[in-house]
């Protein structure tokens, strides 16, 4: 399987591992417009997976799904000139449509804060307008000029963004702890990827926002990613576009507000995370396909019959809710198939032959692990439901024991700096606080703050780069 099969080992080329478990497994493939990419089913499967996950979380509490205009007028973004800074590297402009200049130059969605809260302004009147909760899956173009990769950084990309408007201060804070707590449910519960919780830096928060909390994770490479974000974006917009509502004091206030997204990087986390020299490994939970069944005949042994018996397991399966393909394709062996929906990451596959059918049995085989066993026909479904779920945990268990290892205190700068060459992964060290030295510390090693956790923990030094007292611990690590 040298031309369909991994080619590479994980640990030896990360990246070329990473690129053709991508291509190979059929997630995506790249566009014919430079730094885009395609999107294939079954990634976007996983999409659509997280989609109704997150969709039933959030109507629960009242979001309402909307559509806002790709096309933003610049003055909307030059209105704002803290979150227009922010972006103006990464926009895309329209200046022409058909044959005509246009007027104003149109930005190409990079997030839509300014042309809702605009919108905003005229949907909000009174404290009975309030509050205010939507959501839009959507695509986002950001104009990258740094190297792109699948899923994880490309110029355009799917996400989910919700924004909300409140009467209170406390109403939007509990919005922004709401939305990160379901975005963890759904990364650890679902993706099984662990994370760390806890606000930005200030140099690293959302262009505009009172104060950015986010999720992140290491990859195998010991590289960071940012998982998901939730900003409490306080009145700060609501000045800029004057979203005033009268309150039952008869007085007018500025709402608060808040935003917060996730996006399909998450699938490129799941395939760094999981995947193996064989391939893709999918979580339960959240595969397109749960279950393979790969009847295997041999010549004289009445292939029809095993055929037959593999359609009416599958059926038995589908009845009991699990995602199943039968794959009874002529044209492939049984080991070509093997390699293929291992490759493809489905977590069972189940084997039903001669000697398996005169026994009354199937085989399982984990695609975590790779273990067989041998199962009556009638316990097939009460085991599958047990190992589905043993590999979820088993999937999450692993990834926890990759972050914990990856996590390193440090107590100075050169043991800093050794660790951040040398090992990777995240770096506990102490802080002051200082955004001058947080950005030295960027400029000399790659590294950033990528959480300030919640619970503030006492410093164990000095701050880590200048030796002044510290403020708190904090993790810094390189990045995608």
């Amino acid at each position: 399987m040298s031309d369909t099969g991994i080619t590479v080992k994980k640990n030896q080329d990360f990246s070329e591992w990473y690129v053709q478990v991508v291509q190979k497994a059929e997630l995506a493939d790249y566009a014919p417009v430079k730094g885009c990419m395609i999107i294939r089913p079954d990634a976007y499967a996983v999409w659509e997976k997280i989609q109704e996950i997150l969709n039933k979380k959030i109507k629960s509490t009242g979001v309402r799904n909307v559509y806002f205009p790709m096309f933003i007028p610049e003055a909307f973004l030059k209105k704002e000139a803290e979150h227009f800074a922010g972006f103006t590297p990464e926009v895309a402009w329209i200046t022409q449509g058909g044959d005509t200049p246009l007027e104003e130059r149109l930005a190409v969605r990079p997030t839509s804060e300014t042309i809702m809260y605009d919108t905003f302004n005229k949907w909000v009147r009174s404290w009975r307008d309030l509050p205010i909760k939507i959501n839009q899956w959507c695509n986002i173009v950001r104009w990258e000029t740094k190297a792109t990769k699948l899923f994880l950084r490309t110029r355009e990309f799917l996400w989910q963004e919700g924004h909300t408007a409140h009467m209170t201060s406390e109403e939007a804070e509990a919005e922004v702890m709401y939305a990160l707590g379901e975005y963890k449910d759904i990364i650890e519960n679902y993706l099984a990827i662990p994370v760390l919780i806890g606000t930005k830096s200030d140099s690293e928060k959302f262009a505009g926002a009172l104060y950015t909390t986010a999720l992140e994770s290491i990859m195998p490479d010991g590289k960071a990613l940012q998982m998901g974000t939730s900003h409490n974006l306080g009145q700060h917009f609501a000045k800029v576009f004057d979203i005033k509502f009268i309150g039952e004091d008869k007085v007018d206030h500025y709402v608060w507000q808040t935003s917060w997204g996730i996006t399909t990087r998450l699938i490129g986390a799941m395939v760094m995370v999981h995947g193996d020299d064989k391939g893709l490994i999918m979580p339960p939970k959240v595969a397109p396909i749960q279950v393979v069944i790969v009847p295997i005949p041999f010549k004289g042994a009445e292939p029809e019959v095993i055929v037959a018996k593999s359609k009416e397991i599958a059926e038995i399966l589908r009845v009991n809710g699990f995602s199943v393909t039968l794959d009874d394709r002529d044209a492939y062996t049984p080991g070509w198939k093997f390699n293929q929906w291992e490759l493809k990451g489905v977590p069972i596959r189940i084997e039903l032959g001669p000697r398996d059918l005169k026994q009354g049995q199937v085989v399982m085989v984990r695609r975590d692990t790779g273990q067989k066993m041998p199962v009556k026909e009638a316990e097939i479904s009460a085991t599958l439901a047990k190992l589905l779920e043993e590999i979820q945990i088993n999937l999450f268990n692993k990834a926890k024991a990759v972050l914990q290892e990856k996590t390193t205190p440090v107590e100075n700068y050169e043991e800093f700096k050794s660790v951040i060459c040398d090992k990777g992964g995240f770096v506990k060290a102490a802080w002051c606080g200082s955004a001058d030295d947080e950005a030295k510390i960027k400029d000399e090693t790659g590294a950033t703050i990528r959480v300030r956790p919640f619970q503030v923990e006492e410093p164990t030094t000095n701050c880590v780069y200048c030796g002044q007292k510290a403020k708190e611990m904090v993790y810094f690590a390189r990045s995608y």
